[in-house]
């Protein structure tokens, strides 16, 4: 590899890098994400991880095609409180995450369950109704990425639903 384009990508990194911590800090969630991350504090060199390789949602269900036209990417950060719950809703595009701290139960419509534990990877499902609860005694912090199109909702609330 070229030494430019090798330094331009270590630079690109470390940027990440500090990105991420600042993000961090101003979430108030140093002291979450240095434990969190406590053991990649002697690398000594540049390492990847793949988290997670799917063409299927936690359920087993195939993930659809790809929209047609221009992408939007989301990225969004959740945060519950223990004890609490969204509501019953499904996501009409394909949707993935990492839960940074605690533990969130992800509970199918149909009762199937998972729970992604802090440092997992989900991927969410499409189309399916669902809800995510906090059973645990953290507060879980979720980010979720999302694969969507200007104007499509990310989420359709269910409110009809009262289990």
């Amino acid at each position: 590899m070229e030494k430019k384009t090798m330094h331009r990508q270590l630079r690109h990194v470390a940027l990440v890098m500090v990105a991420a911590a600042l993000s961090c800090a101003a979430a108030g969630c140093v002291s979450s994400c240095g434990g969190a991350f406590a053991e990649y504090d002697g690398a000594t060199e540049v390492a990847t991880m793949e988290l997670k390789r799917t063409s299927q949602s936690w359920d087993g269900a195939e993930l659809p095609d790809y929209p047609v036209g221009k992408p939007e990417l989301v990225v969004k950060r959740y945060v519950f409180p223990r004890g609490s719950r969204l509501g019953w809703h499904h996501h009409p595009v394909m949707n993935y995450g990492i839960v940074q701290q605690g533990e969130l139960t992800i509970i199918g419509v149909d009762g199937k369950e998972k729970t992604v534990r802090a440092g997992e990877a989900v991927v969410e499902m499409v189309g399916t109704v669902h809800h995510g609860e906090n059973r645990g005694d953290k507060t879980v912090v979720l980010d979720m990425f999302y694969v969507s199109q200007k104007g499509t909702p990310l989420a359709v609330q269910h409110p009809e639903i009262a289990k």
